[in-house]
């Protein structure tokens, strides 16, 4: 998956700008598809919210869609920013399967969705959508409403190189760096991924703070020794993930039973100050598996074997004939 910074869509005399059609303008949605007008673009927008539509025409250059059908006699490419890939599939297939919007849309055009789908779903939704010859780009966005609203997100696309160029004009409104990650549903996996560790590790430090309140540990203390030991330069990902197990060195110089010894003494602590510690009780499961199954002797960056060995896999950059990147097709 390789990061490119782009610059926003301009206008350019003598080129036609596609249509660009918009679904959903909620916390999110409103100010990207705000970002895609000033850009210039031709812009109709719908929203369930008749207010929602009415409040953003009044104040941008916009045209409002008073029904699905008329977004997509107006539209070339369509974003849809939507809860999940319910809606997603409800506002293009319909009840019937036959009357959402992707039986309005002209051949050929272009379905973006920046919705947080599954990625599953995405891949299920675009086979059909080919059929009718549509195409379909996945692009789910990374930063909140902050970064929304300053045109600042991150994108995470899934499609063709041809139908990711094509989107390159308009996602590049509302976003500053474009993480182009393999074919259809690709952007949804990774954003789905993301949120997973983003998820994990929220737990995880509201765990270790909470046990070391209880403990007595100060709690300006705790943050700065953590950020010192955890984040930045320290920071898993880059510091074992990619130092060591990218590179196959697994040279971190512990031992991977140090480490089960360490996450079992914290296990310990949160249960002698009466804290359940689910995370701990879970990780502690994992590292001693590893000390077992992989050896208490090699260096803890090759507990991550016990996921290769489930996935058949390796974590490991590919030779160039075996990548999985954007497909040409």
């Amino acid at each position: 998956m390789a990061e490119t910074s782009m610059p926003h869509a301009q206008t350019k005399p003598g080129i036609r700008l596609e249509r660009v059609g918009f679904v959903g303008l909620g916390r999110m949605g409103n100010p990207m598809a705000q970002h895609i007008a000033e850009a210039g673009l031709p812009l109709t927008v719908f929203d369930l919210s008749r207010e929602a539509i009415d409040r953003f025409c009044c104040e941008r250059r916009a045209r409002p869609a008073r029904s699905l059908p008329d977004l997509a006699a107006n539209a070339d490419i369509v974003v849809l920013m939507l809860p999940t890939s319910r809606e997603v599939r409800a506002v293009l297939m319909g009840e019937s399967g036959e009357d959402g919007l992707a039986a309005r849309l002209a051949p050929g055009s272009l379905v973006v969705d920046s919705s947080s789908s599954d990625p599953l779903e995405t891949r299920a939704l675009g086979e059909t959508l080919a059929k009718r010859s549509l195409v379909m780009v996945d692009a789910p966005v990374a930063g909140g409403v902050v970064f929304a609203k300053d045109g600042t997100l991150d994108i995470l696309l899934g499609g063709t190189r041809d139908a990711i160029a094509r989107a390159h004009p308009v996602v590049t409104c509302f976003g500053e760096r474009l993480f182009p990650c393999g074919p259809l549903g690709a952007g949804h996996a990774m954003k789905v991924l993301n949120n997973f560790v983003n998820a994990e590790a929220l737990i995880t430090y509201a765990e270790a703070l909470t046990v070391g309140l209880k403990f007595g540990l100060d709690l300006q203390v705790m943050m700065e020794a953590l950020t010192s030991a955890t984040t930045g330069r320290n920071h898993p990902l880059e510091k074992k993930i990619g130092r060591q197990v990218l590179t196959r060195d697994f040279a971190t110089g512990m031992a991977l039973s140090l480490i089960a010894k360490d996450v079992r003494l914290a296990r310990g602590l949160a249960d002698g100050v009466g804290m359940e510690a689910p995370v701990m009780a879970s990780c502690l499961q994992l590292w001693q598996r590893g000390s077992k199954e992989i050896g208490a002797a090699v260096d803890q960056s090759e507990i991550v074997k016990l996921w290769e060995r489930e996935a058949g896999l390796t974590i490991a950059p590919q030779r160039a004939s075996e990548g999985r990147g954007v497909t040409d097709d």
